[in-house]
């Protein structure tokens, strides 16, 4: 099996994103790091997420999805290092990653998350991504994300108005 993975392994390729919430960064922190089985639909996406294990200072969990060509499954190990920061390290039946996030406080309460990371298919890929592709559709993500937390904090600064 070592072989196999290795004959089908390729470089490591490094990726880079930004992008800002209209959030402090301690609600994003919290927003970010609160993993659960609702983000694919959050991110527009139809795996299906299990949370195997969240303490404060780890989380654990696996996402698994089908499509044409099959099953992709994956493990995310997540270290979280408050207050702003977290490094993510995957396997997959197809893919390892590495990622570190970090959360920079920005003028008028809004918040930069800064997402780099590392990716090497462990399987050839029938139409691997372009650098540009890969970030694009990350960023994405992300913004998706960040429509939902800004979201979530109206309300949240709305119902702790009324009291």
């Amino acid at each position: 099996m070592t072989g196999a993975r290795r004959r089908g392994a390729s470089k490591w390729k490094e990726y880079r994103i930004r992008v800002t919430f209209r959030v402090p960064l301690k609600f994003a922190f919290a927003w970010c790091t609160d993993f659960s089985p609702q983000d694919a639909a959050l991110e527009g996406e139809s795996y299906r997420r299990k949370v195997i294990e969240h303490t404060p200072r780890r989380v654990v969990f696996e996402d698994l999805e089908e499509d044409k060509d099959g099953w992709f499954w994956g493990r995310d190990v997540v270290s979280l290092r408050p207050p702003n920061r977290w490094h993510m390290d995957g396997v997959g039946n197809r893919r390892e990653v590495r990622g570190d996030y970090l959360l920079t406080s920005l003028p008028d309460g809004r918040t930069r998350l800064e997402l780099r990371w590392k990716r090497r298919p462990t399987v050839p890929e029938a139409k691997p991504l372009t650098k540009a592709q890969r970030e694009a559709s990350t960023r994405t993500a992300w913004k998706r994300f960040a429509a939902a937390m800004e979201r979530d904090y109206r309300r949240s600064q709305a119902g702790s108005r009324t009291k």
